[in-house]
């Protein structure tokens, strides 16, 4: 069973015990000849986003999409069929047509670019409302992960996948891969490193467990979502930007590193906390936050399912810290960011702004409380929503 630390190195050890690389580039490690002729697969956002995490190491032990059994296993137990600890199906869905034509190697693409392959192994049903109730624990179409689900094609493809290169995308100086990060922990001699995930900006709320949580361990690696999130979230440029701003005047340089991490959305509430937990061990974390409705959306996930679920596994098997923070907010009369477990006043003290209540300040053009959000975020967002709206 795989621990924590290993003797080499303070790096926790990847789920499975190596970390996986998966990329074969073309015209250095084969032929591009050989890719012509063979048929090809158009994947969604997703589908790209996942082939890169499974390809970069971030999903390890992951080697490929997963078969009927692992799916099966991971949908009922939170684990691989082995028993290693893994909470969301990570699935190749394709409709029943496409899965019909495609065996053996396929060139998938992206955006009508070639990105990788898959060596076809399997074809199997999904079981789309068996999976929408255990792992996002309801039917309801309204929740976007459910939605996403039911829009996907009827039948999952499984097998090993190469990807041809690392898409930087539209963040370059922050895409990094899992042996990347590793590798500026190491450098940086941090020997213990937390995680803090996100897919909203940054508020004050956000940095005061970030900096508590700093004040135990050696690194903050700050690793907001970029992937595919539902249409009202904040776009990832305007997060990416708000963090940068911050970090140059609010943080301590050498003790912090923004790198995006770029997985879609699933708002999979405590499953997808985990895999969240889990991918973060792989880049290198040893320690993870989780806060308030992590991954959660509406109101289809208790506040702290995200954190109990956790209970399910032994420290041993996740092999990364779990940090467990109450709700944090601005206290008028303690003059202070608290949490329920250090204000003594009700909530007609607090000063709690909804994403909806930001979004809707914004738009007016109105600002927001510095107990809130650092001016300089407030003027991120305000420009990012003023442009929007002209």
């Amino acid at each position: 069973m795989p621990t924590l630390m290993t003797e080499a190195t303070t790096l926790p050890t990847p789920l499975g015990g190596t970390l996986v690389n998966l990329i074969r580039r073309p015209g250095h490690d084969f032929d591009p000849a050989e890719l012509r002729g063979l048929p090809r697969l158009e994947l969604s956002d997703r589908s790209a986003a996942d082939l890169e995490l499974i390809a970069t190491g971030a999903y390890s032990p992951l080697t490929g999409f997963l078969g009927e059994a692992d799916y099966l296993s991971v949908i009922e137990r939170m684990r691989l069929s082995g028993g290693t600890p893994w909470s969301v199906p990570i699935t190749l869905p394709v409709s029943r047509e496409d899965a019909g034509r495609l065996s053996g190697t396929v060139v998938l693409t992206h955006g009508g670019q070639e990105v990788g392959t898959i060596e076809v192994q399997e074809r199997y049903d999904a079981r789309k409302g068996f999976e929408a109730r255990e792992v996002y624990r309801t039917e309801d179409p309204a929740h976007p992960g459910v939605a996403a689900l039911y829009a996907q094609g009827e039948v999952n493809l499984a097998g090993p996948v190469t990807l041809f290169a690392v898409p930087r995308g539209a963040f370059p100086v922050h895409h990094r891969t899992p042996a990347e990060v590793r590798e500026v922990i190491q450098a940086r001699g941090w020997r213990s490193t937390v995680a803090f995930q996100t897919r909203n900006p940054i508020h004050r709320a956000h940095e005061y467990l970030q900096k508590v949580a700093l004040e135990l361990v050696d690194g903050l690696l700050l690793h907001p979502l970029v992937g595919t999130t539902k249409g009202d979230d904040v776009p990832a440029a305007t997060r990416v930007e708000a963090y940068e701003v911050l970090l140059e005047k609010y943080y301590p340089q050498a003790r912090t590193l923004l790198s995006v991490y770029p997985a879609a959305m699933r708002y999979a509430g405590p499953r997808e906390a985990i895999i969240h937990a889990l991918s973060r061990r792989n880049y290198g974390a040893t320690h993870f936050i989780v806060g308030r409705d992590h991954a959660g959306v509406g109101s289809y996930y208790g506040t702290y399912d995200a954190q109990e679920i956790f209970h399910a596994f032994t420290a041993e098997e996740l092999g990364i810290r779990i940090l467990r923070f109450e709700h944090t907010f601005y206290c008028r009369s303690c003059g202070q960011l608290v949490s329920p477990r250090t204000c003594p006043h009700d909530s007609g003290h607090h000063l709690i702004l909804s994403g909806t209540k930001v979004r809707e300040k914004l738009r007016a053009g109105e600002d927001l409380p510095a107990e809130f959000t650092r001016p300089e975020v407030a003027e991120v967002l305000r420009r990012a929503y003023t442009a929007q709206d002209a």
